[in-house]
């Protein structure tokens, strides 16, 4: 199911809200907004909230079985990858970025958030469908930039079948052939990344590819590989 709000603060706060009241939100229900005034990305930034763009929430109810919540990210990362690919004229543009950005010609296309609520998982999702917002910091794009960008409540149903496809993925065959498939999804090994690492300075390496869990490699200039768990990751092209 897919419910319109005309203007909300945050689909992902909303569905908290609904969650921390007692509502017993359903897997597969989305909840897709034509406005957020305050919507929000990770460590606290803000989220544009362009005309026509898709900006939307759901819950995954998490399970004893299920593999650890965090590698849920990978799995809603390649829902959406599999989402915009099919209006992307040029699929190669199209690439992954650790921890969970959609990347577009090496500018952010899209983004995603997950926040736990108790036994849930709300997971928000981002795309730059019409419009993108001008970033002092890193270059931003979206799919109308290069085709003419779809409808809203399109993509929104493209979204949710392949988000319900990805997620029995991940519950049904764990974490190493969603490694596998993230990867090949992702900007090539080899790629230049800096890190931000919390707490620490930045750090420059090369893309080395996902640890079993879906940690983040980073293969130093020294050679020495070392596992990103969390952090700001930026490619050399897609600073402003």
């Amino acid at each position: 199911m897919i419910e319109v709000l005309a203007e909300t603060g945050s689909t992902n706060a909303d569905l908290i809200s609904r969650l921390c009241d007692g509502d017993r939100v359903a897997e597969g229900h989305w909840l897709v907004a034509d406005r957020q005034t305050a919507g929000r990305g990770r460590q606290g930034r803000s989220w544009f909230d362009g005309s026509g763009n898709f900006m939307g929430s759901t819950v995954v109810r998490c399970l004893a079985q299920d593999p650890p919540a965090a590698s849920l990210a990978l799995g809603v990362a390649l829902a959406v990858y599999e989402a915009v690919l099919p209006f992307v004229p040029n699929p190669a543009d199209l690439s992954l970025k650790w921890p969970n950005d959609l990347m577009l010609g090496g500018a952010k296309l899209a983004g995603i958030l997950l926040e736990r609520e108790g036994d849930a998982v709300v997971v928000g999702v981002g795309v730059n469908l019409a419009a993108a917002p001008d970033l002092p910091d890193r270059r931003t794009t979206s799919i109308s930039m290069v085709a003419p960008a779809p409808d809203r409540d399109h993509f929104a149903r493209a979204l949710a079948n392949q988000f319900a496809v990805e997620l029995d993925r991940w519950r049904t065959f764990g974490l190493e052939p969603l490694t596998r498939r993230w990867i090949a999804a992702a900007h090539p090994v080899g790629t230049p990344l800096r890190v931000h690492p919390p707490g620490e300075e930045v750090i420059e390496g090369a893309f080395a590819g996902l640890t079993e869990d879906g940690a983040l490699m980073l293969r130093l200039p020294e050679g020495r590989i070392r596992t990103i768990h969390a952090g700001d990751v930026m490619l050399a092209r897609e600073e402003g």
